[in-house]
Formats: structure tokens, C-alpha cells, sequence
């Protein structure tokens, strides 16, 4: 698409106000999630890319507080649903009920579920039933859901940020292959620094806490989401995504020896897709107006890493899947480097 000299412009001036915006935004959220800036950013990045984030940490590291936090921050309409092997598809989506009126006539009602929001926390997703977790599949990537044959619409807006232990499996069904396709980043929490745990010490356990203001409104983040999928992407850029998501792949004739022998299956489409929007909202949120290489090296674990799987041998070796990205892309960067 080219645009006319007024046209890039006012895109510019958007995207430095949008820049300046998401600052106060990170600052708001740090009122209350202290520390960790990576998460914050990667929590930030799904959002402005209208998709979802799987947040894998032990308790006690924040998670849900972000993701309140979060909702406040970004003006959304939140809902929490806490995951348990006895939760049903109807307690997230809904279900119609017999209504009696007052002349004894009867019709069903639709009552809707926790998922009719803006951003839906699903807190440690893994503890529901395989059935359950099938609930949010059309709801995460279509934005419907159908119950009793009807479908229905949950709005322009809805996001999905989900809550995982990686420590305690006993009693957890883990999320199948689908599902995680449709989480746009991994964010791995992990625990904070001496420094930053002091800080929290101190602003957790005082008479009062901090509290965060909203900074932008539903709109204002839907504005937000359509401006980066019109930021420019250098064709550099471009190609070395597309490189990297096909190296990934075994039955590719030009992957490597090594993904051969350690990768089972490898990242589709959605995977490209995802980086290419990743890409964009790290840009935006370290105030530039197109990304780069760097952009797509930062943004290669997240949304790569649960897209992926180990065969066999690989888990028997103790091969790890961050160790085998971090060498096929600076393999691929060398490569387009030296071209």
C-alpha cells in the first residue's frame, strides 16, 4: 500500500501519540505489577495485536494481579473464570433457561457465560477437562461461540489471557496442539530480582497499595490495533520471518540437520502471522515506526516456543526448545547478514 505524503504524516503523528500513550500505560500497570518489564511488554504486545497470551509461571509471581491490572489499564470489561477439573463448557459460554411468564407462557432465555467480555482471564486453564477447554477454541480464534445451534457474537473486542502452573501436573489436562496455536504469545513469568522483590515487599504490605488508572478506553485500543496492522514492514523484515518459520519445519527441504532430528512437528501459518503482528507491537512499544530485525529476534521465543514440539529422542536427550530457536536464528541472521 503507498501512502501519499499526508497520509505518512498523520500515521506518524498516531504512532508517536500512541507511543506516548502505551508509556503511561506501562507506568499505570507498574503501580501495581512491579517489576518485570518483559512481561508487561509481552502482556501489551497481545493485546495490541488483538490476540491472546498464555502466562506460564509458579503462584505467587503476579499473574493474576497483571491481568486485573491490565483490564483497568486498558478500559476493558473483564471477566475471570478459575479453571477446575468440574467445570462445564455452559459455565464459560452460557445456557439457555425455560422462562414462565406472567400469562403462563413459556420460551427459553440465553443467559450469557463469563467468556461475553472484552478480556476474559482464564485462571490455570490446564485444570479443566479437555471437553471444557474445547469451550473457548471458536471463541479465541472466531470471537462466537454457539450454544443450542445459535451462534453469537462477542464483539469486536475479546482477548484471552490464560494462567498456567508448569511445576504441578497432577490433576491438569494439558492444552492440546489447537489450542495453543491460538495463543498469539507464550509469556514465561518467572521470579523477580532481589531488588524488585524488595520493592514489592514494601508496596504490598504497607496500610494501602497503589492503585492503577485506566488509560485508555475500549475504542481507544481498537484504534490502537487497526493503526499497527497498517505499520510498514520492510521486505527484510518480511523474509526473515518467513525464514524463520519454515526452518522450523522437519519436512521443509531446506531445514536443517537439526531440526530434522529434534523437531516433531513445527509452526504453521498462524505462526507467521503472529510474528508479523509481534513484530509491529514491540516497535511500537519502544517508539519506532517500523520494525526490524531485532524486532523479530526479541520476538522469536514467544511466539514460536509453544507452536513447536520436541520428538522423542530430543525430550530423552534433554534438548530444549529455547536452546534450538535461539541457534536457528542467529544461524538465519548471520546468513541474511552475510547476504
Amino acid at each position: 500500500m503507498t501512502l501519499t505524503e499526508s497520509e505518512a504524516d498523520d500515521m506518524v503523528a498516531q504512532i508517536e501519540a500512541l507511543g506516548a500513550q502505551l508509556g503511561a500505560a506501562k507506568q499505570s500497570i507498574t503501580r501495581r505489577f512491579i517489576g518485570q518489564p518483559r512481561v508487561v511488554d509481552l502482556t501489551l504486545t497481545a493485546l495490541l495485536c488483538g490476540g491472546h497470551g498464555l502466562l506460564i509461571g509458579l503462584p505467587g509471581l503476579g499473574k493474576t494481579r497483571l491481568v486485573e491490572t491490565l483490564g483497568i489499564v486498558m478500559g476493558l470489561h473483564s471477566n475471570r473464570v478459575q479453571f477446575t477439573p468440574d467445570l462445564m463448557p455452559a459455565d464459560i459460554l452460557g445456557s439457555e433457561v425455560l422462562d414462565t411468564g406472567a400469562d403462563g407462557s413459556r420460551a427459553f432465555r440465553f443467559i450469557e457465560g463469563p467468556v461475553f467480555c472484552q478480556l476474559l482471564m482464564a485462571d490455570e486453564i490446564n485444570r479443566a477437562s479437555p471437553r471444557t477447554q474445547s469451550a473457548l477454541l471458536q471463541a479465541m480464534q472466531e470471537k462466537t461461540v454457539t450454544v443450542a445451534g445459535q451462534d453469537r457474537a462477542l464483539g469486536v473486542l475479546f482477548h484471552v489471557l490464560a494462567t498456567q502452573n508448569p511445576i504441578e501436573q497432577e490433576g491438569t489436562y494439558p492444552l492440546p496442539e489447537a489450542q495453543l496455536d491460538r495463543f498469539l504469545v507464550q509469556i514465561d513469568v518467572d521470579y523477580p530480582d532481589r531488588a524488585t522483590e524488595r520493592d514489592i515487599l514494601i508496596a504490598t504490605t504497607g496500610e494501602a497499595e497503589a492503585e492503577a488508572v485506566a488509560v485508555f478506553t475500549a475504542q481507544e485500543l481498537l484504534d490502537a490495533q487497526r493503526l499497527l496492522r497498517r505499520m510498514p514492514v520492510g521486505e527484510s523484515v518480511v523474509e526473515l520471518i518467513l525464514d524463520l518459520v519454515r526452518a522450523f519445519r522437519p519436512d521443509e527441504q531446506d531445514a536443517s540437520d537439526e531440526v530434522r532430528e529434534t523437531v516433531a512437528w513445527g509452526p504453521g501459518p498462524r505462526a507467521a502471522q503472529a510474528l508479523m503482528l509481534a513484530v509491529r507491537a514491540r516497535a511500537l512499544l519502544e517508539g519506532r515506526l517500523a520494525p526490524n530485525a531485532e524486532d523479530v529476534i526479541d520476538m522469536a521465543r514467544p511466539v514460536l516456543s509453544h507452536r513447536m514440539a520436541l520428538n522423542f529422542a530430543a525430550r530423552a536427550r534433554g534438548d530444549s526448545l529455547q536452546t534450538l530457536i535461539d541457534r536457528t536464528v542467529a544461524r538465519l541472521t548471520g546468513a541474511q547478514a552475510a547476504a
